[in-house]
């Protein structure tokens, strides 16, 4: 339903009025240029570009801790790569162009302009949950559940695949694919969990909620149409479609959390007590509409963006970027992830070889 007092109004630059007849003719010497979509291809560009601060300084912060890695490298080989893909795997169909050719050809746009550097295989599972996730681990894929077919657009269902495609760009994967298999077993009260793996599982659950924040970013540059990314976020949060729905509504009530200051880094505390993956809808197309205002959305769209294989800035600048972002919440994730590491230390590794 659209309100007839509310106008969405984004300034994609000079040209016509929409910015989308703009895309036809944008174009540089280095390969930047439309898609068959109409959308600019980001050629060679660095995921980078588009991680929140919060979760480049959390995944670092993973990565900076070797018995981290170590211990979820090990209890991925309690079980191995093959049979936790085919787990994920055996009750979907695999896309391509003679099954789902539609989507097919969504995700082939999508990845042409984030310009992947592989088409991830890609399934449809039967599921009404309107949802989607990249896992894996040296092969990364992705599942779209059949829910999101019955509720999305084509341009919605767009930004779900380019979202995905920017969490296996972003190298989440191994990351989200051990947070699904820990909520599992813990789940399950397998015991290796009740050792020391639930200080990484609280851990892994503060990063995986930031970097929903990142992937939706990714969306949004995948389909270059922040209106279709804010409207998807409408209908996972309520589920209702466009007759019965105001976009106009649900921005108002995202502005109550822009103007409460540091009030989302008091949600994601709140959510850490409650296990969430993923923070509130409301909460990220609070932050989706902040990073379009802040002018880097279209700059990337423009062609101004780090390229794959240009040199990172430093972790403490991550840190520094990320602890303004969320006040205290990135210090608080690296004492967590500090604290996790020296509790599984040498006693964790042991126990798997018992």
């Amino acid at each position: 339903m659209t309100d007839p007092d509310y106008d969405f109004e984004y300034d994609y630059g000079e040209g016509d009025d929409s910015g989308k007849a703009d895309d036809e003719e944008r174009g540089n010497d280095d390969g930047h240029g439309p898609t068959g979509s109409g959308r600019a291809t980001l050629t060679g560009i660095s995921s980078r570009a588009w991680e929140h601060s919060a979760d480049r300084a959390a995944l670092a912060a993973l990565r900076r801790l070797p018995k981290f890695d170590q211990v979820l490298r090990a209890i991925f080989g309690l079980f191995g790569e093959k049979p936790i893909r085919l787990a994920f795997q055996a009750n979907a169909v695999q896309v391509g162009p003679n099954q789902f050719p539609r989507i097919w050809q969504l995700y082939t746009e999508v990845c042409d302009t984030l310009d992947a550097p592989a088409r991830y295989p890609l399934f449809v599972s039967q599921s009404p949950v309107v949802n989607a996730g990249a896992y894996g681990m040296k092969e990364p894929f992705i599942i779209l559940n059949s829910g999101s077919l019955e509720l999305l657009s084509d341009d919605q269902v767009a930004y779900v695949l380019g979202h995905e495609v920017g969490h296996v760009m972003s190298d989440h994967v191994l990351y989200r694919t051990m947070t699904a298999l820990l909520i599992q077993l813990a789940g399950l009260g397998f015991p290796i969990v009740g050792l020391a793996a639930r200080a990484i599982l609280v851990a892994l659950l503060e990063w995986s909620r930031k970097s929903e924040l990142s992937a939706d970013r990714a969306g949004l540059l995948a389909t270059q149409d922040p209106e279709v990314v804010m409207s998807s976020m409408l209908k996972m949060a309520g589920g209702g479609g466009d007759e019965e729905t105001s976009l106009a509504e649900f921005i108002r009530q995202a502005e109550g959390y822009r103007e409460s200051g540091d009030l989302a880094d008091q949600v994601f505390k709140v959510l850490n007590l409650l296990g969430q993956t993923h923070p509130f809808w409301v909460l990220r197309l609070s932050e989706i509409r902040a990073w379009i205002e802040s002018g880097e959305y279209d700059r990337i769209v423009r062609g101004e963006y780090q390229r794959r294989g240009d040199p990172d800035p430093a972790y403490g600048d991550d840190l520094a970027d990320a602890a303004n972002a969320y006040s205290s919440g990135a210090k608080d994730l690296v004492t967590q992830l500090t604290e996790a590491a020296r509790r599984v230390g040498g006693s964790f590794m042991d126990s798997l070889r018992t």
